[in-house]
């Protein structure tokens, strides 16, 4: 016949008897623990006075990040941190268009806004007459290789042409019927 072993059956040997500390080891226990705290109330107070200070660093022979620098540098750095170079970039063509286009496309084309979403890449540039615009039109695949090598490859993809903007008319709606827009000369 089997016997069943249950836990409260087996002798186990009794777990040793830590003994009580006694009032020389309380003394001993309650003083480290004094030690440290006063050791962290220190260690916090010399860290308040160094923050008064100046945070505890000081210039050196050497050059380090909080030394003074040319604002050309400083706006290069920001740029780069930020991650605009190529919204940069196209500000510096959107500014140096008549040189890049000709001056006789500048002066009837102007860019108006980049799209710089990586799978876009779209300069839009509005012509003050359809003329302009197709002639635009004609000529983007040569300015999209221009652009590109000044840029760098691949950084505007389109030129979206606009054509001229429709008047304003400031006295209502008048059209013919079954028109469609203003007209040639704005379309």
């Amino acid at each position: 016949m089997s016997e069943e072993i249950s836990p409260q059956s087996v002798d186990r040997p009794a777990a040793p008897s830590v003994p009580e500390p006694s009032g020389v080891d309380l003394a001993r226990v309650a003083l480290r623990a004094a030690k440290e705290q006063a050791k962290a109330r220190g260690a916090a107070a010399a860290q308040k006075k160094q923050a008064r200070r100046g945070g505890g660093l000081r210039s050196g022979a050497r050059a380090d990040g909080r030394d003074p620098m040319a604002l050309g540098a400083a706006i290069n750095r920001l740029i780069t941190e930020r991650g605009w170079e190529t919204p940069a970039a196209v500000g510096g063509v959107m500014g140096r268009w008549p040189q890049i286009v000709g001056e006789d496309l500048a002066k009837h084309c102007v860019p108006v806004r980049f799209d710089d979403e990586p799978d876009a890449r779209v300069l839009t540039v509005q012509c003050d007459s359809t003329a302009w615009a197709t002639q635009l039109r004609l000529l983007a695949p040569t300015l999209v290789a221009r652009l590109n090598e000044d840029l760098g490859h691949g950084t505007v993809r389109v030129i979206k042409v606009l054509g001229p903007g429709a008047p304003r008319r400031g006295y209502g709606p008048l059209r013919a019927p079954g028109s469609v827009g203003p007209g040639d000369t704005y379309g």
